[in-house]
């Protein structure tokens, strides 16, 4: 073949295709036709085993076939026919089907089930006549009956109940019992009140007082207004420290003096800031006014009363003819070091334990005003009456600066109550 022509090639493959077909095409053409039309390639004959009822069913020819008793063919099928199936929605098949009855049609008073299982019949085709009853159906006929052992009752709601037959078997009628109902008691019935014997009913029974008494009303609860600063509504919840001895001597000494303030909250702004016992100060004796109002402690609110009314007021009265009639304070409680100093290695001030207070302008009652700052060497009242109170002050605080003292306090007095080791004071 290596050596084969080209034409030997496509020669020899030719007869080869041709000899494949020939020996495969033979086997692909049925030995009878299917529904009278279709061929189907390779279909074995099969042999035919009569079944009950002239029915076949096909197995392979090569199997053995017992022979089977000869039965009558089914109604509406030949003999001829009885070896195999009509086709089917034939006129043959639907022949036979109607001469049988269709099976697969629902009758229209529907299939009776207990039929069917043969639980009912009446005694036709030899069944038994009793019908099979359920439990609640037995039931229900025993106490309408009154034969059940459990107690019946009739005529309940009216005014004559009667118990039906209680014991099981016994005909209606003969156990049957009359239920007496004894009277509803009436409140307008109750006798013996009016003429001083004890209560009776209508049935001459004695009237029991209860013994349980009647529930409680809820007590109602007076709601009070929500405040619109939740950090005063828990304020005042807290119950306030007890007030030492000094501080209740402290306050009693102000209203000697004529002072107006009045108790604030504990303030506490950190461990180096804050008052345990803060008063608001607003005024002084001889109609003095403080704007605004500052917050202080009890001690320098105090010192500064004094210094006010034995100081300042007969000082103003000397030089000017008037007395004060406003004060006007530059900042009392503030939490801050020493000269609004931000540098840690600085003290804290006195303002933040409220100790201090400063001081800018005094208005008298004629109108005029007074301010702290340095005065010209033409100002002689002005300058007499600063430095007449500014060096009276000594003696009712323990640090005094002003003008002159250092740049922080050019418009201003400061005064506070600054403990030192020494007991010295400080006035400049």
């Amino acid at each position: 073949m290596a050596y084969a022509s080209l034409s030997q090639r496509v020669l020899a493959s030719l007869m080869i295709t041709t000899m494949l077909v020939s020996c495969s095409a033979e086997g692909l053409v049925p030995p009878a036709s299917v529904d009278g039309e279709t061929r189907v390639s390779s279909i074995s004959p099969m042999a035919s085993i009569p079944q009950s009822g002239g029915y076949s069913q096909p197995y392979p020819a090569s199997a053995p076939v017992q022979p089977a008793p000869q039965q009558p063919a089914p109604m509406g099928v030949s003999e001829g026919q009885a070896g195999q199936l009509p086709m089917i929605d034939s006129d043959q098949a639907m022949g036979m089907q109607a001469s049988q009855g269709n099976p697969g049609v629902i009758p229209q008073d529907g299939v009776n089930m207990d039929a069917q299982f043969g639980f009912t019949d009446n005694g036709a085709n030899g069944g038994a006549s009793d019908e099979v009853i359920g439990l609640a159906q037995e039931q229900d006929s025993m106490i309408a009956e009154g034969g059940t052992s459990q107690p019946v009752v009739d005529g309940i709601g009216t005014d004559n109940p009667m118990a039906l037959g209680a014991s099981a078997g016994m005909p209606p009628g003969q156990n049957d019992q009359v239920i007496t109902i004894p009277p509803k008691r009436q409140g307008a019935g109750v006798q013996g009140a009016q003429s001083g014997g004890a209560p009776m009913w209508s049935d001459q029974t004695p009237v029991v007082a209860p013994t349980r008494l009647p529930p409680e009303e809820p007590q109602q609860v007076a709601m009070l207004a929500k405040p619109d600063n939740p950090m005063t509504e828990r304020e005042a919840i807290r119950p306030r420290a007890v007030m030492p001895q000094s501080e209740v001597s402290c306050r009693a000494e102000l209203r000697r003096l004529g002072v107006e303030f009045r108790d604030i909250q504990r303030i506490a702004d950190g461990p180096s800031c804050g008052i345990e016992h803060p008063v608001l100060l607003s005024g002084f004796s001889g109609g003095i006014n403080l704007k605004p109002a500052t917050k202080l402690n009890c001690q320098t609110t105090l010192a500064l009363a004094k210094w006010v009314k034995f100081e300042l007021a007969p000082s103003s009265r000397y030089r000017y003819l008037s007395g004060v009639k406003t004060i006007e304070s530059m900042g009392g409680y503030s939490c801050r070091r020493m000269n609004n100093s931000r540098q840690r290695r600085n003290p804290m001030s006195e303002h933040a334990r409220g100790n201090a207070i400063d001081l800018g302008k005094f208005v008298l009652k004629n109108g005029k005003r007074i301010d702290v700052r340095k005065k010209s060497i033409f100002a002689f009242r002005e300058r007499g009456l600063l430095n007449t109170v500014r060096d009276d002050s000594c003696k009712y605080f323990h640090t005094v600066l002003g003008p002159g003292s250092n740049k922080e306090h050019w418009n201003h007095f400061h005064f506070d109550l600054r403990s030192r080791k020494s007991g010295s004071r400080y006035c400049d």
